[in-house]
């Protein structure tokens, strides 16, 4: 399994993923964050069960939530794209209620 670094700015409005041959900028419309998980719309594949460690930025506050997941789905193909989803491991009570009112705030 090898592990993968992501960045969710919202003050620059792009997502990125980076693996090591891979480079993904996404706007935020693309990309949903849950407080237990993160989907998004990718046209390269994931690896089911691959870590990935991510950061991710509040638009509003600036704040950033360090956290690491694995993907637990990527369907689709490379014409169409994949539709990646992710769950996040081990969160603290703290990142936990960040990512719960940054899932809020997308929706208002």
């Amino acid at each position: 399994m090898s592990a993968r670094n992501a960045e969710v700015a919202g003050s620059v409005h792009q997502f990125t993923v980076e693996a090591r041959q891979t480079r993904l900028s996404l706007s935020p419309d693309e990309v949903i964050i849950q407080k237990n998980g993160i989907e998004f719309r990718s046209s390269t594949a994931f690896s089911p069960w691959a870590e990935m460690t991510m950061t991710l930025q509040s638009p509003r506050d600036g704040a950033k939530v360090h956290c690491t997941g694995v993907v637990i789905s990527c369907t689709g193909n490379k014409h169409t794209g994949y539709h990646v989803s992710m769950v996040f491991t081990g969160l603290s009570k703290q990142a936990e209620a960040r990512l719960s009112a940054m899932a809020f705030s997308q929706l208002s």
